[in-house]
């Protein structure tokens, strides 16, 4: 039975002047996700609705920096030396974007907007981690579009046809030949990290970062195989691919994100908030006239929740991020 998966007849449209990518489409799908479900979560922590937007608006450019950095530096032969056009460096429409890059610079964006709206950073990296895989696998269907970044060859029924003038065609293999579609693999591995990471969460109430950590592990563990099986060029460092080592690291960075956070964070996480920026919802019992200020004045307790006057109980740490 003919099982193989086809590679897309287009991967673009033109709009009156404008050419509409599809791989440009399926990267704004997966950040309107993973904001959706970031929001979501966030909120549903104590976060203020639409705070996210605060965080995504520094996030969102600076990774897309970020991964266009990782891009140029791990492929240098593309863009450097005899021949070629510097400018191309910055020609992101033309493709070249990675996801480690994205990650740090991602990482620098969300970073400012935690501190600009008063969102603890690891609370708002553990309500992203299962929105980062679900963004993650709307990416890798964009791959498919492009018909780029495929494995191996492969006998097996699902290889994945590649036209033989695609400029990653591997040179001397027959036409008809089919190759791993590692896009394909990491969309099935980033939905089932969704639901590790969600379920995880039920069982073991992770905070402090911890959610992130497993989001590290996950990926970098999938990464490590898919990445090395893919036939695009990259450069190779002790024989393994650039991204491969990436990989490695995020595992590392991942479980000593876990074991660091835990030991430094030992009560609950009762608030999204560093101490001082909290967020209060209106309270529709309080009278419109009565404000915050005059809560305090009255020094009503019952205001505030029995958990905020034990944080300091549970936990010594809500200093920090």
């Amino acid at each position: 039975m003919h099982l193989s998966i086809p590679s897309p007849e287009w991967s673009y449209f033109d709009l009156g002047i404008f050419r509409i990518h599809a791989y440009a489409i399926c990267i704004l799908v997966g950040i309107f996700a993973a904001t959706a479900l970031t929001s979501r979560r966030l909120t549903k922590r104590g976060g203020e609705p639409g705070v996210v937007l605060d965080i995504i608006l520094w996030a969102v450019p600076l990774g897309i920096v970020g991964a266009r950095i990782f891009h140029v530096l791990t492929h240098p032969n593309d863009y450097f030396g005899e021949g070629k056009n510097l400018w191309e460096v910055f020609a992101v429409w033309n493709g070249g974007i990675a996801i480690f890059g994205a990650l740090l610079g991602g990482a620098v964006g969300a970073y400012i907007g935690c501190r600009l709206s008063g969102i603890r950073f690891w609370s708002f990296a553990d309500a992203l981690a299962p929105g980062l895989l679900l963004a993650q696998a709307f990416g890798r269907l964009g791959n498919w579009f492009n018909s780029e970044l495929f494995g191996l060859p492969t006998t097996l029924p699902w290889g994945l046809e590649i036209s033989p003038d695609n400029p990653a065609y591997p040179v001397g293999l027959p036409e008809g030949t089919l190759f791993h579609p590692t896009f394909l693999y990491e969309i099935i591995w980033n939905l089932v990290g969704v639901a590790v990471i969600l379920l995880l969460e039920r069982q073991f109430r992770l905070r402090w970062g911890s959610a992130f950590g497993v989001y590290l592990i996950w990926y970098g563990a999938g990464r490590t195989v898919f990445e090395s099986i893919r036939v695009d060029p990259s450069e190779i460092f002790f024989g393994l691919r650039t991204n491969v080592w990436a990989a490695l690291f995020a595992i590392v960075l991942g479980l000593v994100i876990i074991l660091v956070q835990s030991r430094r964070h030992t009560g609950l996480e009762l608030s999204p908030y560093r101490p001082g920026r909290e967020w209060k919802p209106l309270d529709p019992e309080v009278e419109s006239g009565e404000t915050d200020s005059e809560l305090e004045d009255h020094g009503d307790d019952a205001a505030e929740p029995v958990e905020s006057r034990d944080v300091d109980a549970t936990s010594t740490t809500d200093s920090r991020p």
